[in-house]
């Protein structure tokens, strides 16, 4: 325990931990000062830096107790997937994992008790992510847990802006009913390779960002602007 002078010249208890927690959310917070929001929406398609990202979680409902068990992420540029460049990391969760989330996913009770906890993990993420705008597929499971956790553990909102793959697909093939990470990569001859592990499910919704992108400026938008705009008159 550490005695602090608050700013009135009074002696405060402050613990180590209560210091380090403290850091973190002035860190984070910085962090999303520098979010532009705007800036990538006007960055040519072929010149746009993404972070393409998966979680893996208990269950659907953030605000009833689901959690994240592991975040997988790999950069691109354009279409172009640096396949080098990957983030993976399982996430501390301390309650006990339902069965059929341990069989679908793999990930153990054993391990997760053993990982970083969810403050730690998401740090990492960001400063990993830099100023790269973050894509998702089915972006709304992604959103409400990154939401929920950064309210609750940072007391910030999540202000980075997460682009849904469908925005592309639903653009360039707007009769198709294919929603699943599979039925997509099927339809599209991308082997389905990690299916519900948080890293394999990124690369795999790379490769479709890669080929819808691709098609998206074929069709003529230039950058997400564009996609977004087009995608609103349909």
């Amino acid at each position: 325990m550490q005695i602090l002078r608050g700013l009135q010249g009074k002696r405060t208890n402050i613990g180590l931990g209560d210091i380090r927690n403290t850091q973190q959310m002035a860190f984070l917070r910085h962090l999303q000062k520098e979010i532009n929001q705007e800036e990538a929406l006007n960055i040519p398609l072929h010149e746009l830096n993404v972070v393409v990202f998966d979680i893996e979680t208990t269950g659907f409902s953030p605000e009833k107790g689901d959690g994240i068990l592991s975040i997988g992420a790999t950069k691109m540029y354009g279409t172009t997937i640096l396949e080098e460049d990957i983030f993976y990391s399982l996430v501390c969760y301390e309650k006990e994992i339902p069965e059929h989330i341990v069989q679908l996913t793999g990930i153990t009770n054993e391990q997760v008790l053993e990982a970083e906890p969810l403050t730690d993990v998401l740090i990492k993420f960001l400063e990993y992510k830099q100023e790269c705008t973050l894509v998702a597929h089915h972006a709304n499971h992604e959103r409400n847990f990154l939401q929920s956790a950064s309210s609750l553990l940072f007391c910030t909102p999540f202000k980075h802006r997460i682009v849904d793959t469908s925005f592309l697909f639903k653009m360039i093939e707007p009769k198709m009913n294919m929603t699943t990470l599979e039925d997509l990569c099927n339809h599209n001859n991308i082997p389905v390779v990690g299916r519900h592990h948080a890293l394999g499910d990124a690369k795999m919704t790379a490769k479709l960002w890669s080929i819808y992108l691709e098609k998206a400026q074929v069709i003529g938008c230039e950058t997400l602007h564009d996609v977004y705009t087009r995608f609103a008159r349909m």
